[in-house]
């Protein structure tokens, strides 16, 4: 960045996510979600840097040229459900107009079947007919989101990345919206949700993992990490614990900045755990990235 300042957006992120799958990765904001999606997808800014790999069958999409991931991987092997639908919907045309071209381009669709191909697209995203030919600036927030939403699902692609999917939406549509990327997934694709939204990974979810500060800091099975078990680290214990319906008690502190992360555990200034083990980064051993991890059950929620 300006004045030489380095941000480390996503540091030693190691997942893997398998057909059929459904991962959801929960995070305060700002932690490096978003980046994550968009380094699958080679959509960083040009002052960006990745090293590793990112493997989908026989495709490294970090170092895949912009040929490839324009042609063979964006919309047809990785679909995107993107964080600012706003910002992705071209705004000069209408929905229909921008439905009926990915249709012709992902799924073949041509000539009169078109227009009832579009209404069905939308109809998948709980994206209303009479909205159809709105133009971007017409639509609100929550409609904006679910054209976004039926514009990734047309290519069923094997793999979807869904970030933060049902901003802005109401609690049955957002039930109804997570629904359709189950059931996008099948036996045979993948879902990466990317949310803030607890409720939703819980419904959805067969893994969880949880991001703090640029780092996947712990990975679990959705049946346990919601479940009598709890999350066995502490950061993430600490995000149900705030919910209303667990202890309402928020997490102390506040996450450090990405230009600025502490030698040893990032979470260590806001953790009752913390001593001088925590100088040290900790490893993802055991589905926790922490040197104290918990091992007792999750208090009941209360009444």
């Amino acid at each position: 960045m300006r004045g030489g300042t380095h941000v480390s957006a996503v540091t030693d992120a190691t997942f893997d996510l398998a057909a059929g799958e459904c991962l959801a990765l929960v995070g305060e904001s700002g932690c490096g979600k978003s980046v994550l999606a968009s380094a699958l997808l080679g959509l960083l800014p040009g002052n960006a840097e990745t090293a590793g790999s990112a493997l989908l069958g026989d495709t490294d999409l970090l170092t895949a040229d912009e040929r490839t991931l324009a042609r063979t991987v964006r919309g047809r092997r990785v679909g995107l459900v993107p964080q600012s639908p706003a910002a992705h919907l071209t705004p000069v045309r209408t929905v229909r107009s921008q439905l009926e071209e990915t249709l012709r381009e992902l799924a073949g669709v041509r000539g009169p079947r078109l227009r009832a191909a579009a209404e069905a697209a939308a109809e998948r995203a709980a994206f209303p007919a009479g909205h159809l030919d709105r133009y971007p600036h017409e639509l609100s927030g929550g409609l904006a989101q679910r054209a976004a939403t039926a514009l990734a699902l047309i290519g069923d692609a094997p793999l979807l990345l869904a970030d933060e999917p049902t901003t802005g939406l109401d609690r049955d549509l957002v039930d109804r919206t997570v629904d359709e990327l189950r059931r996008h997934v099948g036996e045979d694709r993948a879902l990466l949700l990317i949310t803030h939204d607890l409720a939703a990974a819980e419904r959805i979810a067969d893994r969880v993992a949880v991001m703090y500060a640029s780092r996947v800091v712990e990975i679990a099975d959705a049946a346990d990490f919601f479940g009598v078990r709890g999350p066995r680290h502490p950061y993430a214990r600490g995000l149900l614990n705030a919910l209303p319906e667990r202890e309402f008690t928020p997490i102390p502190g506040m996450p450090p900045e990405l230009t600025a992360l502490p030698e040893g555990c990032a979470f260590a200034a806001r953790c009752d755990r913390a001593d001088t083990a925590c100088a040290t980064v900790p490893a993802l051993t055991g589905g926790a990235a922490c040197h104290h991890p918990h091992v007792d059950v999750l208090e009941a929620p209360r009444a």
